[in-house]
């Protein structure tokens, strides 16, 4: 399994345990969503995600430990790892906010329709990612999937993705829109090329 080093970009994904849904109604994504802030925000900066009924994915940087600790409530413990030795362990951290914030979610939206087992598929997905020409084509192929699959006749109507947050003028805590844009040169051409379907490979 690809570990979650720092100062890497990563595709994070999964999808639901066969033929399940994962959202099943707004509140259930909305939720998702307070639960990522409060369990990954602090340790990744984030540039795109999308979320469907099925499958979710989100695009991140992994913070620094020192980023990190900085992004954490005053009061609230940080684990310190000071030597090289224990380099790993920030890595386990950060793997262990993952798994925190699927189980947080999974029991509450077991408890509410009124479920049993395990959610998600077994492991989350995660791809490196290097080039920043890929970048853009991976934001884009995110943000197109519910157009692809019928949920919507125009990106701007799906509430659950980040391409009406990074068009915004309104503040925004949780994406590096600036970074995104810049990839694409301006907003006018981050609308242009998600006019149409994306072609990508090696994307599941």
């Amino acid at each position: 399994m690809i570990p979650l080093e720092p100062d890497h970009t990563y595709h994070i994904y999964n999808r639901a345990n066969g033929s399940e849904q994962i959202f099943v109604n707004d509140g259930n994504y909305q939720f998702f969503l307070e639960k990522y802030k409060l369990f990954i925000s602090p340790v990744v900066d984030t540039f795109s995600y999308c979320l469907m009924p099925n499958h979710f994915h989100f695009v991140v940087r992994i913070k620094d430990e020192k980023e990190a600790e900085a992004g954490f409530p005053e009061g609230k413990p940080f684990p310190k790892f000071k030597t090289l030795e224990k380099i790993s362990g920030y890595e386990k951290f950060i793997s262990k906010r993952f798994s925190n914030f699927f189980s947080s979610y999974s029991q509450a939206f077991n408890k509410q329709q009124s479920r049993k087992g395990s959610l998600f598929m077994k492991n989350f997905k995660r791809k490196i990612v290097t080039d920043e020409k890929y970048l853009t084509k991976l934001v884009h192929y995110i943000h197109y999937n519910p157009l692809e699959a019928g949920l919507c006749s125009s990106l701007h109507d799906w509430k659950y993705s980040s391409y009406n947050a990074l068009l915004s003028d309104h503040k925004q805590t949780l994406l590096r829109k600036d970074d995104v844009i810049g990839w694409f040169g301006d907003k006018e051409n981050f609308i242009y090329c998600h006019r149409y379907p994306p072609k990508l490979t090696g994307i599941e």
